[in-house]
């Protein structure tokens, strides 16, 4: 999965986000597909508020792993930070991706930087063809 999207467009994340529901229906369990939703739309969000650019959003699947790049055309890195008590809405986008991604990142370009993570493996089974633990 592949978009484009315009500086400060943010109706364009829920419109990814449905997208990349759609890619991960097949081979992901509900709530890693739900985890990879949340923080693809903070990375996302990120990239189109503090860029100050469009952005580049990718998506892969591939044996079972997600990965999730962002790529924006700004040069300064984004910082996981302790969000201040009256930020009750903001702050906490890339302290999440630290806590649920398997891994994460920043790539530098040329031209701006590229923050990804991934998930994995996923978890194809969902929660009815799972068999209990014995005891």
């Amino acid at each position: 999965m592949h978009r484009a999207l315009h500086h400060a467009d943010l109706r364009a994340v829920p419109e990814v986000r449905r997208a990349l529901r759609a890619l991960l229906r097949p081979c992901l369990a509900e709530e890693p597909a739900a985890t990879a939703e949340l923080l693809a739309s903070e990375v996302l969000t990120n990239a189109l508020i503090h860029s100050g650019h469009d952005a580049v959003f990718t998506a892969i699947v591939h044996d079972g792993h997600l990965r999730v790049e962002v790529r924006d055309f700004t040069g300064r890195p984004p910082r996981p930070r302790a969000p201040r008590p009256h930020e009750a809405t903001s702050g906490r986008g890339l302290l999440l991706v630290e806590a649920l991604a398997a891994d994460w990142g920043v790539r530098r370009h040329g031209v701006g930087k590229t923050v990804w993570f991934e998930l994995g493996p996923a978890d194809r089974a969902s929660a009815h063809d799972r068999q209990p633990e014995a005891a």
